[in-house]
């Protein structure tokens, strides 16, 4: 026997999270940027345009019914009473009635330990045709290094002086690793420099590589690559099929924190890449806004390799023999 009726579950299924927790758990929010909010107990879930996702565990919903069940480890009538604002109807559970799924347990995010060297990061990303230059300044100020046990590239991103993103790329020339620490928030995703100088115009790459790759581009070319900012979004953009886009969570938080007027997006050559930029530009009324995707090439990178002459010779993302690293 249910413990609500249909029309009482309906009910609580139409309320949104962002209602919910303004209505009965307002210290639970805490306002990220523009229309994004967290939770103050699952900091890498956010809140946006009437809908939830919590990053770290790739699982996200529109109703506070989905939130309370999926994130909180409620039951059916448990939700929908927490919603109603009024307790289950005194009704006796059927004595099969399964228990409260337990409540998922937050993860902590927690940079891999350092390798003594950075040799095997330096090597590859010189393959990759990135400038010694470049990375040794990344790896000086923090934002790179090499991790102990897989001896992966970790590209760090950073609150203030506080480490909240990592992202992964395998240095092993025979196999191709992408991927995140656990925990991460995407808000704060790898940028150069930390915070943007008096240029005020960040370019916008999908990963950080391509990011390093498009400095490179421009000290070969003869400008002061120090003088550029430039902005990781951890991974490909995807807009909404509903038309109701929103900024990728590292660029909204980016705009928040510096002064910016224009955007150059420097996104990939491809059919991904081209749909993302068009969502993007969508969001960004009241700036300058440039496509500039790669002139050859699937992206930075691959344009860089090309203009050394070691397009090719590096395996890459998207090639036909890739594998992934476990």
């Amino acid at each position: 026997m249910p413990y609500y009726d249909v029309a009482e579950i309906a009910r609580a299924r139409e309320v949104d999270l962002m209602t919910y927790l303004q209505r009965c758990e307002p210290s639970e929010l805490v306002h990220v940027g523009g229309n994004v909010y967290s939770t103050r107990t699952h900091d890498s879930l956010k809140i946006s345009n009437g809908k939830w996702f919590w990053w770290s565990r790739g699982i996200g919903g529109k109703s506070a019914l989905d939130y309370l069940m999926k994130v909180r480890g409620m039951t059916l009538p448990e939700a929908v009473s927490a919603i109603l604002g009024a307790p289950a109807p005194n009704r006796t559970p059927a004595p099969s009635q399964p228990k409260a799924a337990p409540r998922a347990a937050t993860v902590i995010f927690q940079l891999p330990p350092k390798h003594a060297d950075t040799r095997r990061v330096f090597a590859y990303l010189c393959s990759r045709g990135i400038d010694p230059e470049i990375i040794n300044h990344c790896i000086k100020s923090g934002q790179l290094y090499e991790d102990a046990k897989r001896h992966n590239c970790v590209f760090v991103g950073f609150e203030g002086e506080t480490p909240r993103y990592a992202a992964l790329r395998g240095t092993l020339s025979q196999s191709v690793f992408v991927g995140e620490v656990p925990g991460s928030d995407k808000q704060f995703s790898f940028a150069v420099p930390l915070k943007a100088g008096n240029n005020h115009t960040v370019c916008v790459f999908e990963s950080a590589i391509d990011a390093l790759s498009y400095l490179t581009l421009l000290k070969m070319n003869g400008h002061n690559w120090r003088d550029a900012n430039v902005l990781s979004l951890a991974g490909v953009y995807r807009p909404r099929l509903n038309g109701q886009d929103r900024l990728p969570l590292a660029l909204a938080t980016y705009l928040e924190d510096n002064p910016i007027d224009r955007i150059v997006l420097c996104l990939d050559n491809d059919e991904p890449g081209r749909i993302a930029a068009q969502g993007i530009r969508l969001c960004l009324d009241g700036y300058d806004v440039v496509d500039n995707p790669p002139d050859c090439g699937k992206d930075y990178n691959g344009l860089l390799q090309m203009a050394k002459g070691i397009a090719g010779r590096v395996r890459t993302r998207g090639d036909k023999k890739e594998e992934r690293m476990v």
